[in-house]
């Protein structure tokens, strides 16, 4: 399909009876049940390149692994061109191509962790749709609100964070980059390849061909290379927190994309704890100093 069909398909910006459409799935509720395994976390523990003891019944999950459960499983006829399930569903059917997961903030309670064997349920509710004329075009954000139950009661809550927006197009602006703090006292070099990639992708069943098809994501999305899940390099952040206050316990973690970053080069991690060790800021930068995901995790 030629760049220009695309673009006639799917347009740039939405019409009022579309929006008003998409907008009419705020309080749209889902309840998902799923059982904490082992597997997932054994997998993820050697994709984070961790010497972590097997996972056992009764194992705390690690803040963020949680992403590793609920995973939709679409079926292969469901899929649309771009590895997502098409449109619709729970989430709204937005006719805008690129999706990213932007940011969240989540919550934990000390009291009552999920562990290993749990069997789990998560109530989600769409909060808001809201819309923005952009400079490329309409974004849609989607705020979605997840809680997560075991047999205990609530475990986490989870605001996420999702923006749809149009496809590239030759001489589109492109947001001036932020450069990221230097001297952070806690640093740690990642090399995005290909085998990482796709791990992780296995591991949370992402078919998003950004993350995998060179040729989808540099012929028909623009990019200049594999995008890095933001999930993952959220996870690697806190990863980075865990190796070095081993034992601490994070009950809260706020994280944003701020810039995509691609499989070319390396990537770096920072931390800096605040002087009453309550907090650490945390952040990723691209190899040329740019920043592209900011967070805060707040320990108890």
């Amino acid at each position: 399909m030629m760049t220009a069909s695309k673009t006639e398909i799917e347009p740039r910006t939405l019409d009022a009876a579309t929006l008003a459409h998409l907008q009419g799935w705020s309080g749209k509720t889902e309840t998902l049940g799923d059982d904490i395994t082992a597997a997932p976390v054994r997998g993820l523990s050697a994709t984070l390149d961790r010497d972590d003891p097997a996972p056992r019944p009764g194992t705390a999950l690690p803040p963020l692994w949680h992403w590793l459960y609920f995973l939709p499983q679409h079926r292969q006829s469901e899929i649309g061109p771009d590895g997502h399930a098409r449109r619709g569903g729970f989430l709204p059917p937005v006719p805008l191509p690129r999706r990213m997961w932007a940011g969240g903030r989540l919550q934990w309670l000390q009291a009552n962790p999920l562990v290993v064997g749990d069997a789990v349920r998560r109530i989600s509710r769409i909060e808001s749709v809201t819309h923005k004329a952009g400079r490329t075009g309409d974004l849609l954000f989607v705020l979605v609100k997840h809680e997560v139950h075991n047999a205990s009661g609530l475990a986490l809550t989870e605001e996420h964070d999702i923006v749809y927006r149009a496809a590239a197009q030759p001489g589109d602006p492109v947001p001036p980059p932020v450069a990221a703090e230097q001297g952070a006292a806690w640093q740690r070099e990642i090399t995005p390849d290909d085998v990482l990639l796709f791990r992780y992708s296995a591991l949370t069943f992402n078919g998003h061909r950004i993350h995998y098809d060179r040729k989808y994501v540099t012929e028909v999305e623009g990019y200049p290379g594999l995008i890095v899940h933001g999930p993952l390099i959220a996870t690697l952040l806190v990863d980075l927190v865990r190796r070095q206050l081993p034992g601490a316990f994070i009950k809260s973690f706020n994280f944003k994309a701020v810039r995509p970053t691609f499989d070319l080069h390396p990537f770096r991690l920072n931390g800096q704890p605040s002087p009453d060790g309550k907090t650490v800021k945390l952040w990723a930068e691209d190899h040329e100093g740019w920043l592209t995901m900011q967070a805060t995790a707040e320990l108890a």
